[in-house]
């Protein structure tokens, strides 16, 4: 009789721990960024999204995940050859990808000229990610802060109405990442999310922000287990709040759409 009891429990935690298992598994892998040199400062935000993903989704196994990101200093989201990088193999992710972020120069919503091309843009390179069974979405940029010449108060307004509408127009889901970076400075305006040097580029806090607001994006759920703070180079306090700071944008964003 006991015997049988421990074999019974034995089974039932076996079992118990294969559901756990699989509900920490993640069939989303394969992700294409595309941008500027927003992404690729500090390690590249792709890297540690894709991090994120890995410690948040153990039961898929690490090099299951293909995470790249190509980029373009200072460009525009249509310096970017779409077709090129959406063929299977050109960038070393043999199968078709499942989601591609795209992300617009940041001065692209300052000027009517630049902000109807990057609607345009993003509105035919989306049509062409779905015609591969591929998710489009928007990566919406921050703004300038002094010591950058062209900062104001009233740029993040700009900006999100430009990636708002841009999303409509692409029927695609807009990552509002400069909306996490106006709420983090609303609650701590001496907690700089840029480089000091220039006021445009972020610094890592920025970007660890930025990943923490596309992997909520991407995968949902919640962010209050992430261990994640880039091998301790961000404080564990720092990135506790920079985690609640995107849970709390990415839920606010969505209420405001519906």
């Amino acid at each position: 009789m006991l015997k049988t009891l421990q074999i019974s429990l034995v089974a039932l935690v076996f079992t118990l721990l294969i559901a756990e298992a699989i509900a920490k598994e993640t069939s989303l892998t394969r992700v294409l960024f595309i941008g500027n040199s927003y992404l690729y400062y500090n390690d590249s935000l792709h890297n540690h999204v894709e991090r994120m993903a890995q410690e948040q989704h153990p039961g898929t196994p690490a090099p299951n995940f293909q995470h790249k990101s190509a980029t373009i200093g200072g460009a525009r989201l249509e310096y970017h050859n779409i077709d090129w990088l959406l063929k299977p193999g050109q960038i070393g992710v043999e199968l078709p990808f499942q989601v591609v972020i795209m992300q617009g120069g940041s001065f692209e919503p300052l000027s009517q000229k630049t902000r109807d091309s990057f609607i345009d843009t993003a509105s035919i390179y989306a049509d062409k990610v779905r015609q591969i069974g591929a998710k489009p979405m928007l990566y919406m940029t921050h703004t300038y802060v002094a010591p950058h010449r062209r900062a104001s108060q009233d740029m993040i307004k700009r900006v999100s109405s430009t990636y708002i509408e841009a999303g409509l127009a692409a029927d695609s889901q807009v990552i509002p990442v400069g909306l996490a970076y106006e709420r983090s400075y609303r609650q701590r305006p001496d907690f700089s999310l840029h480089a000091d040097f220039d006021g445009t580029h972020p610094n890592l806090r920025g970007t660890y922000l930025g990943a923490c607001v596309v992997y909520l994006a991407l995968y949902g759920g919640e962010m209050d287990d992430l261990n994640y703070d880039y091998f301790g180079r961000i404080p564990k306090a720092e990135a506790l709040y920079l985690q609640r700071v995107a849970a709390a944008t990415v839920k606010a964003f969505a209420e405001q759409l519906n």
